[in-house]
């Protein structure tokens, strides 16, 4: 419990500080303008951004607003019966809309969100966990909220942001120092160790109530070493010598509501299957791979294959990798019909043509598809096999072209 005068002072110098902060680049988020009686939840990784684009919305708001972050240190120990003295605060000021910045971080936030929905004021929420989109909400705001992920940077965003064109020159830059704001803006690399840590410790250390942060953060910087590679929570437990594979599963789940990595199951038709079979794992950032990986030789196809799983997972939820006697890197789904089979390769050279090739046109052909597509750094191509055309694309204008080609 807080007191009211703590509140007060703690309110009044949130304003005064967000108002030195410069809102910067607009971002790709839409639909908070006309939210109705839905509170509108951003969710995603901890310094993507989300408290900037609260402040982007906020600004040309013309009634009056609070902006809270309950992360404020002077904020430890908020509870439900604290914001009945929020409420008060903001009836004495007018106020008629609420930002609350990361509030996950206050038990039962949801009852006095709900509540104040009904008496028509306007929420906007922001938080660091995939659950506040699904489990959490599921039960708890059922048909009152609109939901939207926000991820680092875009390629196009990074582009916007620095001036750049299109091209391999401004594509590699991207790949390697990825689009966490605070990162490409300082060149500084503390900036993403710290962060990496702060997830681990922070987001999954203190949520979930766990007694040390050093097997969870052994097991993050190992899948942080070997993106692109399939991984299985038994071979993991053996690898890096934990007691038991329900903790590397449990463990693994809380990275990825963390937003730091994602875990792409092998296509098959019988649910059972995608369970047993390893999944593939991809991170949130290229930067972040490119400052907390352990390998110490720089793997470009590797990077570029992040790169692409991150342009698709922010437009489908629904992507696998595909494997019978070759493997395709991704299959994406829309509305449960087959919608691209993409392959990824840093070059086509003599030495892999035929494997990449081979692995795409049998993903065509078992998805009954006519066109696949292999990205790549900066080649380009068409090639015809039997009935099936391969469409060879660099990165970056496979962005320009992504209404075809995604």
């Amino acid at each position: 419990m807080i007191l009211r005068s703590t509140l007060e002072k703690v309110v009044e110098s949130q304003v005064r500080r967000l108002s030195r902060i410069d809102t910067g680049l607009g971002r790709e988020v839409t639909g908070y303008d006309n939210i109705g009686k839905h509170a509108f939840i951003v969710v995603g990784i901890r310094r993507a951004g989300k408290s900037t684009l609260m402040l982007q919305i906020q600004k040309p708001i013309h009634e009056k607003s609070m902006f809270i972050n309950f992360e404020d240190p002077r904020l430890a120990g908020f509870d439900l019966n604290d914001f009945e003295k929020l409420a008060d605060i903001a009836e004495e000021g007018g106020i008629e809309t609420f930002f609350f910045d990361e509030i996950q971080e206050v038990n039962e936030w949801e009852r006095f969100v709900r509540f104040k929905l009904d008496e028509g004021f306007r929420i906007f929420i922001t938080g660091s966990n995939a659950s506040l989109l699904s489990k959490e909400l599921g039960s708890k705001l059922t048909g009152r909220h609109l939901s939207k992920e926000l991820f680092p940077f875009s390629y196009d965003e990074f582009n916007e942001y620095f001036s750049f064109d299109r091209n391999y020159d401004s594509f590699y830059e991207y790949m390697i120092d990825g689009g966490f704001p605070e990162f490409i803006k300082s060149k500084n690399p503390e900036v993403l160790s710290q962060a990496f840590n702060d997830i681990v410790v922070r987001d999954i250390t203190n949520r979930y109530g766990l007694r040390n942060s050093r097997p969870i953060l052994e097991l993050a910087v190992w899948l942080i070493s070997n993106i692109g590679k399939p991984v299985s929570a038994g071979s993991l437990a053996k690898i890096l010598q934990f007691k038991s594979v329900k903790t590397v599963n449990d463990y693994m789940g809380f990275l990825n509501d963390a937003y730091m990595f994602f875990f792409l199951r092998r296509f098959s038709y019988s649910e059972k299957s995608q369970m047993r079979n390893p999944r593939k794992v991809y991170c949130i950032d290229n930067g972040m791979i490119t400052v907390n990986s352990r390998s110490f030789s720089k793997d470009n196809g590797r990077l570029l294959e992040n790169l692409v799983f991150l342009e698709l997972r922010r437009l489908y939820w629904d992507i696998y990798y595909f494997v019978e006697t070759r493997e395709c890197d991704f299959v994406v789904f829309d509305k449960k019909t087959p919608h691209s089979c993409i392959q990824v390769c840093w070059e086509l050279t003599d030495d892999n043509k035929s494997r990449e090739i081979d692995g795409l046109v049998e993903a065509l052909e078992f998805f009954r598809k006519d066109n696949g597509y292999i990205i790549t750094s900066n080649y380009k191509d068409k090639i015809v096999v039997g009935k099936k055309e391969i469409h060879v694309i660099p990165f970056h204008e496979w962005i320009i072209n992504s209404s075809e080609t995604r």
